[in-house]
């Protein structure tokens, strides 16, 4: 359950990112300050080609920043130990699985790398927590299926239950509902929502679904050419900071709606 009490997980100080060679720097986004609170599902958004995956990946200490700090419960994130990173902080990537012959209890066995020992035996804790997290999100009858024989949308579960099983505060999803309809990108954002309420933990994810973000999110973070804002969805649309996301000549934001209609 969440906790009444806020706690910063996550923070963003004076963060510049982009890429840096030996004879240029290219800045993708500057001056990003935000706190996200233990607990939330929070947002990414922009427009295409903003920054949101170099910003995601700056954020999980797999791109360094051009300058500014990332502070991970009060530590300087590039000051952590890679397995000790793994304990606190859990990812999912939109890269293909390197084997897809794996079965789901594999795949998602591996989440508890960081705690196993060296032959990777798991212990009876593990496997708990393996089921545990097959039962979070549904998939407990797909255990013992390969990763070739699902869906895109079953397979994305069996990421997100690989990265509940490594049991860390924190999980990041870079576009978790690539490649789904409809149907299934609205299932997994409110399965998201409801990890959030059930274990506590903050969720982070990108996504170009703006509109389901608005209504899912406790927070969310948006991209915009100038600048980089966090706050709350109402506060967002009271600001009017989805008006000028995206150019007006083809779609608007209807603030009533908090939703993005095609212009006529």
């Amino acid at each position: 359950m969440k906790e009444n009490n806020l706690h910063t997980i996550l923070k963003a100080a004076q963060l510049s990112i982009g890429y840096k060679t030996k004879k240029v720097e290219t800045v993708v986004a500057s001056n990003i300050n935000f706190e996200l609170q233990k607990g939330q599902l929070i947002g990414l958004v922009g427009a295409n080609g903003i920054g949101k995956s170099t910003l995601l990946r700056t954020l999980i200490n797999v791109q360094s920043a051009l300058s500014g700090h990332i502070l991970l419960n009060g530590k300087v994130i590039n000051s952590i130990s890679n397995l000790e990173l793994a304990k606190q902080l859990s990812i999912v990537l939109t890269e293909p699985l390197i084997s897809k012959n794996l079965s789901v209890f594999e795949l998602v066995a591996l989440g508890r790398h960081p705690y196993t020992n060296w032959i990777g035996n798991l212990t009876n804790d593990d496997i708990a927590i393996i089921n545990r997290s097959l039962n979070q999100v549904n998939i407990s009858e797909l255990k013992e299926k390969r990763c070739y024989q699902l869906s895109d949308g079953q397979l994305q579960k069996v990421m997100i239950a690989r990265a509940l099983a490594q049991d860390t505060a924190i999980i990041v999803l870079d576009e978790p509902t690539t490649h789904l309809d409809m149907y299934h990108k609205a299932y997994i954002l409110k399965l998201l929502q409801k990890l959030t309420k059930e274990t506590g933990k903050t969720i982070l994810f990108s996504s170009h679904e703006i509109d389901l973000a608005i209504q899912l999110c406790d927070t969310m973070i948006v991209m915009q050419d100038d600048k980089t804002v966090c706050d709350q969805p109402c506060n967002l649309i009271s600001q009017g900071i989805f008006d000028s996301l995206f150019p007006k000549d083809l779609i608007a934001f209807d603030n009533s709606t908090g939703s993005f209609r095609v212009t006529k």
